[in-house]
């Protein structure tokens, strides 16, 4: 695995999917022409954040993609993208999925495992819970995605290392609390360090992709970035404005991290798998 990766921090129109697909369109055209073989948007980055009851009417079905996706598939053929969107499952309960288009076709969907309601957030008021974690095969390697909250849980990430991810692909619509014309950016720290623990122990990389822009009275602030599985950051987005920044990912990279340190290859999964039974 050796591929260039995108990460394009965008802003979008809460509620317009075919404005956001445009969107999607441009910044994945702008990715392929410099080089990119994958690009990574936001969280919901196709209808956008706070939508609400209005996601009944933006829910995509994976068996079958609305047909304003097919611009999105047919450039998937050039290059992987990855998206976030609200979806309708089977049983018709509404997700807060990301989406792989590769190959013309919508390849994966995860769902989110835990969307946050507390605070600022509400969305278990419109969403209902992910089931499951799962790595999977791409163009690009066997990857794993999470969506914001589930980076929280160190037991996701943990989860698709050892399914094999040699990266994890994060999507996020992280806000920020505005006052007068200061900005509190504790939370672009403590993400980071996050991130940074994450791939090193993992010894994987771990792409975040977060949005910008406002809605309904929340600022969400990009800062968008690419960390090695030696745990230092190679690339990082500007704050708060629309960005495109390119990365390469290479395997030969987690190599070396796990033969100069073998923390993630020592791992005991029997006694893991033991010692979570016993405290079922």
């Amino acid at each position: 695995m050796k591929f260039t990766l995108a990460l394009a921090q965008t802003d979008c129109a809460v509620g317009d999917l075919s404005r956001n697909i445009e969107k999607h369109m441009e910044y994945a055209d702008r990715a392929r022409d410099r080089g990119a073989s994958l690009v990574l948007f936001p969280e919901l980055s196709l209808t956008g954040y706070t939508v609400r009851d209005m996601n009944w009417d933006l829910a995509i079905r994976a068996e079958k993609p609305d047909a304003s996706l097919r611009p999105l598939l047919e450039l998937s053929r050039e290059i992987s993208i990855v998206a976030g969107g609200v979806e309708e499952g089977a049983d018709f309960g509404i997700y807060n999925s990301a989406f792989l288009f590769e190959g013309g076709v919508l390849r994966t969907v995860h769902r989110k495992i835990y969307p946050p309601t507390y605070g600022m957030f509400e969305e278990m008021r419109y969403f209902s819970r992910g089931s499951s974690v799962r790595a999977f095969d791409s163009r690009h390697g066997r990857l794993g995605v999470l969506i914001c909250e589930d980076l929280w849980h160190i037991s996701l990430p943990y989860l698709l290392a050892l399914d094999g991810a040699s990266a994890l692909l994060g999507l996020a619509a992280s806000p920020v609390r505005l006052s007068g014309e200061e900005a509190d950016l504790t939370a672009q720290g403590v993400n980071q360090e996050n991130h940074k623990g994450y791939a090193r122990l993992l010894s994987m990389y771990l792409a975040f992709c977060n949005r910008v822009g406002q809605e309904d009275g929340v600022s969400f602030w990009g800062g968008s970035e690419l960390v090695g599985p030696d745990g230092n950051v190679e690339a990082t987005s500007k704050l708060f404005e629309e960005d495109l920044i390119l990365a390469t990912l290479d395997d030969n990279e987690i190599r070396r991290s796990r033969r100069f340190s073998r923390h993630f290859l020592d791992e005991d999964r029997k006694l893991v798998l033991a010692e979570f039974q016993r405290l079922q």
